[in-house]
């Protein structure tokens, strides 16, 4: 199975899992990382964002998204499954971008997004939302939140990561 099939079963299972089965997968593509559709190198993106954590309670996907964005350039310094895990590991590694996931199982990552900024525990990293839920399921929420943004998983990639960054 290639990278490209590997991530989009794991966003394919993921979605369901939140989801249920009333909205099913429309296509094999749907749950594609943006950068898995497209093979373009993204040296633009320079040392601008070079250091990232990824929070998520999926293990399957933390470790997708650890390959495509390492694959484009960016350094996976740490990965997270609990609100205690991401700020410890936030504290000790002082990434420049925190990716959280908005459902972290029991947990709540817009809490943790406000802890990470709001507590000056993110020492200065950028926190992005991410989710395979729609940006419009959480708008309000997400409007409210601290952090910097929201990208759909389906759209993760060190440029998503830019846009966000470059917008702040």
């Amino acid at each position: 199975m290639s990278t490209s099939e590997e991530v989009t079963s794991v966003l394919a299972a993921e979605r369901e899992g939140e989801t249920g089965t009333r909205l099913g997968v429309r296509g094999n593509t749907e749950f594609l990382l943006a950068a898995m559709r497209s093979h373009e190198s993204l040296a633009t993106l320079g040392r601008m964002v070079s250091r990232v954590l990824i929070v998520d309670d999926n293990v399957s996907f933390l470790g997708a998204a650890q390959v495509l964005l390492e694959r484009e350039g960016l350094s996976v310094v740490g990965v997270a499954s609990t609100t205690a895990e991401a700020l410890e590991r936030e504290t000790e590694l002082r990434p420049d971008v925190v990716l959280v996931d908005i459902m972290l199982g029991p947990e709540s990552g817009f809490a943790l997004a406000r802890r990470l900024v709001e507590d000056g525990g993110s020492g200065g990293s950028t926190v992005i939302l991410i989710s395979t839920h729609a940006q419009a399921d959480f708008a309000d929420l997400i409007a409210e939140s601290p952090a910097a943004g929201f990208l759909p998983k389906s759209e993760l990639s060190a440029n998503g990561i830019r846009r966000i960054l470059d917008v702040r």
